[in-house]
């Protein structure tokens, strides 16, 4: 039996200002799996984001205790604790804490592997939205966050 702790696991921290610690799917997890991928996101306060991107998987971002901002496709809504949002596969999305506290939450997608989103943003090349064929955030939607802050 592999048991996953969070507290056991480093994470990772991303510009966009969050802490993301992978638990299942490839790559080095700490259960293995290929099928899917799951972890969990702390967003800081005020700002905090999973930045606007899109990605092959349909995956589900499930917010344990928070206050954020989801915006997927054309639309734009809040999101609290104990909901969940089901984002389809090459669908646009973000999501931000607009609350004062941290926002946790924990996102699955299948199939698993790695999306390209994380490795752009650690890189400085997530694409801008509303550029190119990038489509942009929804009207009124909290910018999009491309750096980490200074």
């Amino acid at each position: 039996m592999i048991i996953a702790d969070l507290d056991k696991i480093e994470g990772r921290t991303f510009p966009a200002r969050r802490m993301t610690r992978g638990m299942v799917g490839q790559g080095g997890q700490v259960i293995a799996a290929e099928g899917f991928a799951m972890g969990y996101v702390v967003l800081e306060p005020n700002g905090g984001q999973v930045p606007w991107h899109n990605q092959e998987q349909e995956e589900i971002y499930f917010v344990v205790k928070g206050r954020g901002e989801i915006c997927v496709d054309n639309e734009r809504q809040e999101i609290v604790g104990g909901q969940a949002v089901f984002l389809p596969p090459t669908k646009f999305h973000q999501l931000t804490n607009i609350g004062d506290e941290p926002l946790h939450m924990m996102y699955i997608y299948c199939p698993g592997g790695d999306v390209a989103h994380w490795r752009q943003e650690l890189d400085g090349t997530l694409p801008p939205a509303g550029v190119g064929d990038i489509p942009p955030l929804p009207e009124g939607a909290q910018p999009q966050c491309t750096k980490k802050p200074e």
